[in-house]
């Protein structure tokens, strides 16, 4: 199915092929939705033969909209969402449209499971090629370390895999390069991991005066955990549905085991806290399910509200950075905006891959709004606070760097010697510039 610019359903496509409420105003001249792999390599040699450049949409979740460009062919994979099990290998492949809801199920099935994204409407296409910090990623690292291989189309319209033995290069950035990969890719083959049996949480929530202390407590409790427990902070407001509303720090630790015992145990230096008295409130050893967990973040995250989002790596520690990030959340315009830190444990070594952790310490800032006549607002408020904490910064991830905000956002997402190798392969795989590079603010409208 296509549709082009003066088609009458065209406006509705358009606006849809991005999650966020807050639909940029770029027009492709063509949206395409292939219904299979071929398709795909007839709509780029389409492309190529009408001189369109190409962008492409899996899931839809970029925030900054990176898959509407002005001009060119939009090609929306979101209908190539199968998934094949091998039980025996302990693999699957999987199409990029497929969500991390739709997913888990599937393999759980099989007993096994992926380091799907937290959100479960993301879809694996954007998140994979973007590195992926997802559930459990303490123990698997980014979920593109579990990609051993991919079926892509390249600029010139030949279908081709990659992986360690087939064009390797090409492998190497389709782990990590994120929106300004230069294939389409129709397919990952993944590499699983015995299914939880038990998923458990312990949350706590303590006022927003008291965020120094709480993660100093919660760093230190963080040495004692192992990596199968995800621990993470959140500065939000408590009842986001009132305005003003307290603002709080919450402290959460999920811990993914083999049992019961085996998750409580685990879970044991988050059981007590020496600032308990402070509490606002505390849930200890939640029995949950990724289903639940999907729940939960749906709460946060609905499809009616307009979204800014950015990131930032850093080697500073986390009682400095959300220190400075609570003096500017506290004046946020929405109380529905939030801010989140996870707690990236060592881990599994650095694959080869473009993916890289740029710092000891990640925080992610979102402005969360839903009165169109608010966005100037709410995304200034966003770029205040991101300017609060980037001279302690060093990098942002690619997945959720706001690549409008400053053009050195893209290059800023990768190590220097990863970028150059970037932009040399960009220029090998597609010399005539077929695909879309990285959004940048000159792309994006006012």
């Amino acid at each position: 199915m296509s549709v082009r610019r003066d088609d009458a359903d065209y406006e509705a496509i358009r606006t849809a092929a991005v999650w966020n409420g807050l639909t940029p105003a770029r027009y492709p001249d063509v949206i395409v939705r292939p219904a299979s792999a071929d398709d795909v390599v007839e709509a780029v040699r389409l492309a190529r033969a009408q001189g369109l450049r190409i962008a492409m949409r899996s899931g839809g979740h970029s925030w900054c909209g990176s898959p509407l460009r002005d001009g060119g062919m939009l090609i929306d994979l979101s209908g190539l969402r199968t998934c094949a099990v091998d039980p025996v290998s302990a693999t699957a492949t999987v199409r990029p449209g497929i969500t991390g809801r739709e997913l888990t199920p599937e393999l759980g099935r099989h007993g096994f499971a992926f380091p799907t994204g937290h959100c479960g409407s993301v879809a694996v296409g954007g998140y994979l090629l973007s590195g992926g910090l997802g559930w459990n990623s303490g123990v698997r690292g980014p979920a593109c370390a579990d990609v051993t291989g991919v079926e892509a189309v390249t600029a010139n319209g030949e279908p081709i895999t990659c992986n360690e033995r087939e064009h390797q290069d090409l492998f190497w950035a389709a782990r990590g390069a994120g929106p300004g990969f230069f294939a389409a890719v129709t397919a990952f083959h993944l590499r699983l991991y015995p299914r939880p049996e038990a998923i458990t949480s312990t949350t706590w929530t303590f006022p927003l005066a008291d965020v120094v202390e709480v993660t100093h407590w919660a760093m230190g409790a963080s040495s004692e955990l192992p990596p199968s427990v995800e621990l993470s902070f959140s500065l939000a407001t408590a009842d986001p549905g009132s305005a003003p509303g307290p603002k709080v720090v919450t402290v959460t630790g999920t811990a993914f085991a083999h049992c019961k015992q085996e998750a409580y145990d685990f879970l044991g230096p988050l059981r007590t806290c020496p600032l308990a008295e402070r509490s606002l409130s505390r849930r200890l050893d939640e029995p949950m399910t990724f289903e639940t967990l999907y729940d939960l973040s749906a709460t946060l995250w609905g499809p009616e509200y307009r979204y800014a989002a950015d990131t930032l790596w850093s080697d500073a520690d986390f009682p400095t950075l959300l220190a400075r990030l609570a003096d500017v959340f506290d004046a946020a315009p929405s109380s529905r905006s939030l801010i989140l830190a996870p707690v990236s444990p060592a881990g599994r070594p650095p694959e080869d891959m473009a993916f890289s952790a740029l710092g000891n310490s990640y925080v992610a800032l979102y402005a969360v709004w839903q009165d169109p006549r608010q966005d100037a607002v709410n995304i200034n408020w966003l770029r205040q606070a991101m300017h609060a904490i980037e001279p302690l910064g060093t990098g942002h991830y690619i997945a959720e760097a706001d690549l409008t905000a400053a053009s050195s956002r893209a290059r800023r997402s990768f190590a220097p010697d990863d970028w150059q190798r970037l932009q040399s392969l960009k220029t090998t795989y597609d010399p005539e510039d077929v695909f879309w590079s990285y959004l940048s603010p000159e792309d994006a409208s006012p």
